[in-house]
């Protein structure tokens, strides 16, 4: 990976096998709590922790300073999506709470917020992958890129959650083994 676009592309296509998933997970009648809350996990920590406080921390800031707006345009999309990304995982913890505690009827409220989840992150990765990550390519220099790879390098190591990417792509991959295995 030379370029900053790059290693956010290569956690999207973990994010993506997550979000695979999810829409595996949700079609199944009686769900492994256990397996909902490694999700959630890998989403507080790897897709939102890291994978989205580069961007918000430290490329999105970049932009700007090439004059891409944060209140309008791509960047503007992507932080709301963030946000709305966000709202779903918070359905998904409160639902699941509920739904350990005996109440069945949440587990259509967990599932509608996963599948809403994995719609949104499906569709977000696409328009970065394609449309935004392009127009930073353009707009940013080779040592701007080194640099950027840099300080998201730092940021992987100085994650909240005290746990590299690499932990939480083995925790997709475990899954994976288990939901899309056919």
């Amino acid at each position: 990976m030379n370029s900053a676009t790059a290693n956010l592309e290569n956690d999207h296509v973990h994010i993506l096998k997550l979000t695979s998933i999810m829409e595996r997970i949700t079609r199944s009648g009686s769900p492994d709590t256990g397996h909902i809350e490694t999700v959630i996990d890998i989403i507080r920590n790897f897709a939102d922790g890291i994978h989205h406080s580069k961007e918000e921390s430290l490329l999105f800031p970049k932009l700007e300073e090439k004059g891409f707006s944060p209140y309008q345009g791509p960047v503007a999309v992507m932080l709301h999506e963030h946000v709305e990304g966000r709202n779903y995982v918070k359905g998904i913890v409160e639902n699941l709470s509920l739904y350990m505690e005996g109440d069945k009827e949440a587990l259509k409220a967990i599932y509608t917020n996963m599948t809403g989840y994995s719609k949104l992150l499906e569709n977000h990765i696409a328009k970065e992958n394609n449309v935004l990550f392009r127009m930073a390519d353009n707009v940013l220099s080779g040592e701007e890129h080194s640099t950027l790879l840099k300080q998201f390098g730092t940021e992987e190591n100085n994650a909240k959650s005290g746990k590299t990417p690499d932990y939480y792509i083995a925790e997709i991959d475990a899954l994976a083994g288990i939901y899309l295995k056919d």
